[in-house]
C-alpha cells in the first residue's frame, strides 16, 4: 500500500447545505477533472472539500471554477474557505442550520432537517388535496386538475430541478428519476399512485435528512474535545479570549470541570484530569507543578496555573481534530468501488428500464405499453445508489471516530479498512512492547561481599557515566556519591568501566571486560543486561538490569492471535538472551536480536516479501526512532504519540497512549466497520435488485419501489451509527 504524501499546496473548502451523496460524487468528479488540480477528495461526512493544487497561484481561478461546479449541480450550497480555527463541531453541522434559509433546497439530506417551512406547508396543502380527491367523487376532469395540483404542491420542486438539469445535461440523477417516474405514472392514468409516490418520496427524503444530520452531529459531538475560551492572566486580572489568541509563555488559568484549552506546563495548583477525551484512558491522571498538561484534557478539582508552550494551531487538541477532520480524504478501496459502481449502475437501470417499456410491447404479441411502461417505471425509482453512497463513508467516517475517541488516530479510511487484512504484525521492543525504563531487577554477590556494598562500587563505577543503565544502577543506590573518592575513570569501548574507587582499581562491564582482564566469573542466568563487578582483580559479583514488560503486552498479544493476525515479530537491538527470553514469554513467532537501526528495515522488507495475496504488514513502533520502518510499512503505527510530532507525521496510525492493547482495539474497530459497511452493500443491493427482478416480473408496486430507494438508505444511515456506540471488545470484562 502506498503511503499518500499529503501536498503542500493545499485548500480545504466547506460546502454550507450540501447533503446530496450523488452530488457530492459528482462535484468531487468535476473538480478533479481541471487540469489545475492535482488530487480533490469531498469528504461528504463533514462536507469537506480538499483540493491539492499543482501550482499556488492558481488558487484564485481554482476556488472560481470550483465555485462554479457547485453552483451548477448544487446553486443552494455555498462554498466558504474553511477556517481551521473554528470549533469542529460547528464546522460539520454548520450546513445543518444553513439549509434553513433556502426555500428551494435540494430535498435529498441537504444538511436541513427534513423540509423548510415554506416546503412543508405546501407538502401538507398538497396533501389535504389528495386526501379529499381520494375520499369523494368527482369528475374525471376535476380529478385531474386536483391530482395535478397536489402533485405539483408536494413535488414540483423536485420536478423543476429536474427539468433544470436536463437542460444542463444533468441526468442520472434521483430528481430526474422520480419526475420521469411519476410524469409516467400520470401518462398512464394512475393519477394516484404518481402523487402518492412523491409524497412518500418527500417524507421518506425528510426523515433521510435528519438521519444524516444526526449522524453528522453524532460524529461532531464524539470529537467535540475544542475548548472554546481560555482564561489568560493579564497584569493582575484573568481575562477570557480565544485559544487562538494565547501566545506561547502566557500564563493561563483553568478552573475546575473545564477543560485545558493549550499545551503548557503546571505552574501553580494540582488537580486530577479526566484525559479521556484524548487518550481514551477512564483513569484520571494526576498533575502538580512542573507537569506537562495537553489541551483537551478536562481539569477534575483543583485550580491550575499553566504556562502556555504551544500555540493552539500545535496544540495536541488542534492537531487531533485536524488528522480526524481530514481522514476522509484518503478514501478506502470499498468507498472507491462504491463511488464507481454508483456512477455506471444508475445509468445501466435506466436504459434497462428503457428497454423493458419499449421492446415487450414491439416483440410480444398482444403486449401493452402502459403495462411495460409502469414495469418500466418501477427500475426508474429503484435505480437510486443513495443507501449505498451515503452510508458506506458515513461508515468508514463513524469508525474513524470510535477510534479517536479510544484514543487512536487513524489517518484514513483507507488504514482503517487495511487493518482487517493484517497478517503480519511486526513491534519494535523498547518502549512498544516494554516499558523503556531500564531498572536493576536482581543484585548477586559473590561470598564474602553484601548487596549494599557490591551495589555501592558499582554506583561510583559507573559515576561519570550517561549511559541510561548506569542512571538506573546510581537511582537503585539511592545515596550521594562523593566524587573527591574516584580518580582515574576510564570508559572502554564495548566493554565498561576501569575506574580507582577508595584506593581500589575497579572494573564494571560485561563479560568481554572481565576476559580482557582474565578475572573468572560466575555466569549470570537472570534476563536482562548484566554488569559484572571486580576489584583489584578479585571478582565481587553482578548486577541485572532489566526493560520491564508493559502489563498488558502478553495479553495484547494473546488477543491478536485470535482475532487472526498471523505474525508475530520482534526487532530488537538488545542481545539474544534478551530477546529471546521476551519472545518465549510473550509467545512470539520470530525475534530478531543485536540489530542496528539501518537492519530494521532490511528485516522487515525480508517478511513483507512473504506475505500472502492481498495481506497486509503493520509495524509498532515508537514513532520516533522508527520513522524509516514506520513509512515503509503497509499501515505504520506509532505507539504512545501524544503530542509527538514525529509520530503524528510518519505513521498512518497514531495510538495516543503507550498501551500495546490499542493495537487490538484499531483492529477490532475495523473489523467492526467492515462489517457493518458490507451489511448495508449486501442488505441494499439486495432488496434493490430483488424489486428490480420483482419490477420486472410484474410483482412489485411503487411503494416498494419507494422503500427500496428511501427505505434502504435509511436503514443503511442508522445501521452505520452503530459503529459510534461500539465498545471494542478490549474493554469488555471477562
Amino acid at each position: 500500500m502506498g503511503k499518500d504524501k499529503q501536498c503542500k499546496l493545499n485548500k480545504q473548502y466547506i460546502l454550507k447545505g450540501l447533503g446530496c451523496a450523488g452530488c457530492a460524487a459528482k462535484i468531487e468528479r468535476k473538480v478533479n477533472s481541471l487540469e489545475e488540480v492535482e488530487q480533490a477528495v469531498l469528504n461528504f461526512s463533514t462536507s469537506t472539500l480538499i483540493i491539492d493544487l499543482k501550482e499556488e497561484n492558481k488558487i484564485n481561478h481554482v476556488e472560481k471554477k470550483v465555485k462554479e461546479i457547485v453552483n451548477s449541480i448544487e446553486p443552494h450550497v455555498v462554498v466558504e474557505e474553511k477556517n481551521v480555527q473554528k470549533p469542529v463541531d460547528k464546522e460539520i453541522s454548520s450546513d445543518h442550520n444553513h439549509g434553513h434559509k433556502h426555500s428551494h433546497s435540494h430535498t435529498h439530506a441537504h444538511g436541513q432537517e427534513g423540509l423548510d417551512k415554506n416546503n412543508v406547508l405546501m407538502v401538507v396543502a398538497g396533501t389535504i388535496i389528495f386526501i379529499i380527491v381520494s375520499i369523494f367523487k368527482f369528475s374525471n376532469y376535476v380529478e385531474l386538475i386536483m391530482y395535478l395540483g397536489s402533485y405539483i404542491l408536494i413535488g414540483g420542486d423536485v420536478a423543476l430541478r429536474a427539468l433544470r438539469n436536463i437542460f444542463k445535461g444533468e441526468i442520472f440523477d434521483e430528481n430526474f428519476l422520480m419526475f420521469i417516474a411519476t410524469v409516467g405514472a400520470f401518462s398512464i392514468g394512475d393519477f394516484p399512485e404518481a402523487v402518492f409516490v412523491m409524497l412518500f418520496y418527500k417524507v421518506g427524503e425528510a426523515f433521510q435528512d435528519r438521519a444524516v444530520n444526526k449522524s453528522r452531529k453524532s460524529i461532531a459531538d464524539l470529537m467535540n474535545i475544542r475548548p472554546e475560551v481560555a482564561r489568560i492572566k493579564v497584569e493582575n486580572e484573568y481575562k477570557e479570549v480565544s485559544p487562538e489568541e494565547v501566545k506561547i509563555e502566557d500564563v493561563i488559568l483553568v478552573k475546575p470541570g473545564e477543560k485545558v484549552p493549550l499545551d503548557g506546563v503546571v505552574l501553580e495548583g494540582e488537580s486530577m484530569v479526566n484525559t479521556s477525551n484524548l487518550t481514551g484512558e477512564s483513569l484520571p491522571r494526576s498533575v502538580s507543578v512542573g507537569d506537562e498538561i495537553l489541551s483537551g484534557f478536562i481539569n477534575m478539582n483543583g485550580v491550575l496555573t499553566i504556562k502556555v508552550t504551544k500555540r493552539f494551531s500545535e496544540s495536541a487538541v488542534s492537531k487531533i481534530l485536524d488528522l480526524v477532520e481530514n481522514a476522509g480524504a484518503k478514501k478506502a478501496q470499498t468507498e472507491q468501488f462504491i463511488t464507481k459502481f454508483a456512477r455506471y449502475y444508475t445509468p445501466i437501470v435506466v436504459f434497462s428500464a428503457l428497454a423493458l417499456a419499449v421492446i415487450p410491447p414491439i416483440v410480444v404479441p398482444g403486449a401493452e405499453f402502459a403495462y411495460w411502461l409502469k414495469r418500466a417505471l418501477i427500475f426508474l425509482v429503484v435505480s437510486c445508489p443513495c443507501a449505498l453512497v451515503i452510508s458506506v463513508p458515513l461508515g468508514f467516517f463513524a469508525g474513524i471516530g470510535n477510534a479517536s475517541k479510544n484514543g487512536i488516530l487513524v489517518k484514513g479510511g483507507n488504514y482503517l479498512e487495511a487493518l482487517n487484512s493484517v497478517e503480519t504484525l511486526v513491534f519494535d521492543k523498547t518502549g512498544t512492547l516494554t516499558e523503556g525504563v531500564f531498572q536493576v531487577t536482581s543484585v548477586v554477590p559473590n561470598t564474602g561481599i553484601s548487596e549494599d556494598e557490591l551495589v555501592k562500587y558499582v554506583a561510583y563505577a559507573e559515576a561519570y557515566s550517561n549511559h541510561p543503565i548506569a542512571s538506573s544502577i546510581r537511582k537503585y543506590y539511592g545515596k550521594e556519591i562523593y566524587k573527591d573518592v574516584i580518580s582515574n575513570y576510564e570508559e572502554v569501548s564495548g566493554k565498561g568501566i576501569k575506574v580507582d574507587v577508595m584506593g581500589k582499581r575497579v572494573l564494571a562491564g560485561n563479560d568481554k571486560l572481565m576476559k580482557w582482564q582474565n578475572i573468572v566469573v560466575k555466569e549470570a542466568r537472570e534476563l536482562g543486561t548484566v554488569v559484572y563487578v571486580a576489584a583489584e582483580g578479585e571478582f565481587l559479583g553482578y548486577i541485572v538490569i532489566s526493560d520491564k514488560l508493559k502489563k498488558d503486552s502478553k495479553e495484547a498479544l494473546r488477543r491478536l492471535k485470535n482475532i487472526g493476525v498471523k505474525n508475530t515479530i520482534m526487532l530488537t537491538g538488545d542481545n539474544k538472551t534478551v530477546g529471546e527470553g521476551i519472545g518465549r514469554e510473550l509467545n512470539l513467532d520470530k525475534v530478531y536480536s543485536e540489530l542496528l537501526p539501518g537492519d530494521k528495515v532490511d528485516i522487515f522488507e525480508k517478511e513483507q516479501s512473504n506475505l500472502g495475496k492481498n495481506r497486509r504488514i503493520a509495524f509498532v513502533g515508537d514513532g520516533v526512532n522508527d520513522a524509516p520502518v514506520l513509512t515503509r510499512a503497509d499501515i505504520g503505527i506509532a505507539m504512545g504519540g501524544l503530542g509527538s510530532d514525529a509520530a503524528i507525521e510518519a505513521a498512518d496510525i497514531v495510538l495516543m497512549t503507550d498501551e500495546p492493547s490499542k493495537v487490538v482495539t484499531a483492529i477490532d474497530i475495523s473489523k467492526f466497520t467492515r462489517k457493518i459497511v458490507m451489511q448495508n452493500i449486501i442488505f441494499a443491493l439486495g432488496v434493490k435488485f430483488a424489486v428490480l427482478l420483482m419490477g420486472a416480473l410484474g410483482i412489485a408496486n411503487m411503494w416498494e419501489a419507494v422503500f427500496a430507494d428511501v427505505g434502504v438508505a435509511l436503514i443503511a444511515i442508522f445501521n452505520s451509527m452503530r459503529i459510534l456506540k461500539y465498545k471494542p471488545k478490549v474493554y469488555e470484562k471477562k
